[in-house]
């Protein structure tokens, strides 16, 4: 309960930050904090609970205002995101964070180009997709430390029932 609770804040306090701090800064392009704190969390719970994450995480951003996409795009993309850093998480975690940083963006303008017909093609991925793969590249392990560090378990202590179901 403890850690699903965690995975909630985490998911909350990056949508705060990735709205309220990061999409308003003069630049560019910033990373996507959202995006690499599902994938973090996908690295250390797993296949499944990457996919729950990311799907949550994904409907929290199809619904925050300015909402102007269309509603079930980045749940789509964030929950096969976390699904595929879970599963290659299982095996190399690191690898699997910085590849579904990279890959993602790049995923994200696919089913966009599918879902919407806004003019995002081939021009569209080579000129933005790089610098936002780039950003995500720098961010990603230090997202990963960071929330493999706030996500450690704690020492367990013996107990005489483990289970409620065993009384």
């Amino acid at each position: 309960m403890a850690r699903n609770l965690l995975a909630a804040f985490l998911v909350f306090v990056a949508l705060v930050v990735q709205v309220t701090i990061l999409n308003r800064l003069p630049v560019m392009v910033v990373p996507d904090l959202v995006l690499l704190v599902v994938i973090a969390l996908a690295v250390i719970r797993g296949p499944l609970d990457g996919a729950v994450i990311g799907f949550f995480a994904g409907l929290a951003i199809d619904i925050l205002p300015p909402a102007g996409d269309v509603l079930g795009q980045y749940t789509l993309v964030m929950c096969v995101v976390g699904f595929v850093a879970g599963k290659l998480g299982e095996h190399v975690p690191l690898v699997a964070g910085v590849l579904c940083a990279v890959l993602a963006p790049a995923f994200t303008v696919a089913v966009g180009g599918l879902v919407t017909d806004d003019g995002v093609g081939w021009t569209y991925i080579r000129t933005v997709w790089p610098w936002v793969a780039l950003c995500n590249l720098v961010a990603a392990p230090v997202v990963l430390w960071a929330v493999r560090r706030l996500h450690r378990e704690r020492g367990r202590q013996p107990v005489l029932v483990p289970s409620w179901r065993r009384i």
